[in-house]
């Protein structure tokens, strides 16, 4: 939970900025309890339509600031984009945060219907999609395999992600992408009492990587290169 001198500095800003606002909420890690000192406020702000949407960056009282300014109508569509790509960046700055302004009840609205979506998770990958995410991390572990230096590194970065893509998306956990892809993983370890952020950490700095790639294909049948086949979508 934000402290108050946070909650009242964001409110202050909408109030500025958004005197018409519906409602608006203040997520991100000042939420989560996991800010540093390079950590900015996310506040998502709904108004009834233009200047929405848009997103905005600014420095106010010191803090930088990531605007988030939607109605309820871009607020569906970028929610349905988080529940296509399984991450849910939309979802969780409303649905994971405090209520900043709630002028009709939709503040609090949004965010039990958000909350519930991203407790419900993703949707399972289809067949297609489990086949392709094995036959890419396939062709990487090949590529890994004569590889050195930067371009290892380079190859290796790519490797990681993709491989925590299919344990989460696999498993029906959400994905993400860079720190927040990492977070999600170690969330996975924590509620399955597994090491898989860690072994792919350290892989990344080693030459382990494949090893835990591997022990994350197994559940699905393992590498894929020999019979793959993917119909292409025109």
């Amino acid at each position: 939970m934000a402290d108050t001198v946070l909650m009242d500095l964001a409110r202050q800003l909408v109030d500025e900025l958004y005197p018409d606002a519906r409602a608006a909420w203040l997520g991100g890690s000042v939420v989560r309890g996991d800010a540093g000192p390079t950590s900015d406020l996310d506040i998502t702000v709904l108004l009834d339509g233009p200047p929405a949407p848009r997103r905005r960056s600014l420095e106010y009282g010191g803090w930088p600031v990531e605007l988030f300014v939607h109605t309820e109508k871009s607020l569906r569509y970028f929610a349905d984009k988080d529940h296509d790509r399984r991450q849910p960046t939309m979802m969780r700055l409303v649905g994971e945060s405090v209520v900043l302004l709630d002028t009709d009840g939709t503040g609090a609205r949004l965010l039990y219907e958000f909350r519930a979506e991203v407790v419900a998770g993703p949707r399972p990958l289809s067949a297609d999609e489990l086949d392709l995410l094995r036959y890419t991390i396939t062709n990487l572990v090949d590529d890994l395999a004569d590889a050195t230096g930067d371009t290892r590194l380079a190859i290796a970065s790519v490797l990681w992600q993709d491989a925590a893509r299919l344990l989460l998306t696999g498993a029906g956990h959400w994905s993400g992408t860079g720190k927040g892809l990492l977070r999600e993983v170690t969330a996975y370890d924590v509620a399955h009492g597994t090491d898989h952020a860690a072994a792919l950490m350290t892989g990344l700095r080693s030459t382990d990587l494949v090893d835990e790639v591997d022990r994350i294909l197994a559940p699905y049948g393992g590498r894929l290169f020999d019979g793959f086949e993917l119909a292409a979508r025109l």
